[in-house]
């Protein structure tokens, strides 16, 4: 007798009432494999029940995000690029003034990157919450902190 077990699939209203909020330390992470990491947890992939038409994913907030690392020449290299619409209106910020400015945009831009291009995709980024510094308004979601 050949019994198969059905993978567990997850409905809209479980998948919210199953949420849960980490919390994430940037301090001294490479930016790619961290990036990967958070991408992994807002989309739900480290749960043995993923449905992958569902948001099963987990909220993430990130602290100290201007502690990120780069490794190699990233760091006087890496360029941002970002287009107006207009003749000419290519701009490009270096990686060192952007860190300066807007860490946490950095730390989105990553993330964005490694998440499905979908509405799907949208909605789950909605969970990402980025602060610069080590304090963080999330404390109502009561976020665990996790160490990667």
């Amino acid at each position: 007798m050949n019994h198969k077990q059905k993978t567990p699939l997850l409905t809209k209203k479980e998948a919210i009432n199953t949420r849960k909020y980490y919390l994430f330390d940037a301090t001294g992470k490479t930016l790619g494999r961290f990036a990967a990491e958070v991408a992994k947890i807002l989309r739900g992939k480290h749960r043995p029940d993923f449905t992958p038409y569902v948001d099963c994913g987990d909220g993430v907030v990130i602290v100290n995000a201007e502690k990120i690392a780069v490794t190699g020449m990233k760091r006087a290299r890496k360029i941002y690029r970002s287009y107006t619409g207009f003749i000419g209106g290519l701009k490009e910020i270096p990686y060192e003034t952007l860190i300066a400015r807007k860490p946490e945009y950095v730390l989105m831009h990553a993330i964005k990157g490694m998440m499905p291009k979908t509405r799907l995709g949208g909605q789950q980024v909605k969970k990402l919450r980025i602060f610069k510094g080590s304090s963080h308004d999330m404390d109502a979601q009561k976020p665990i902190p996790v160490n990667i």
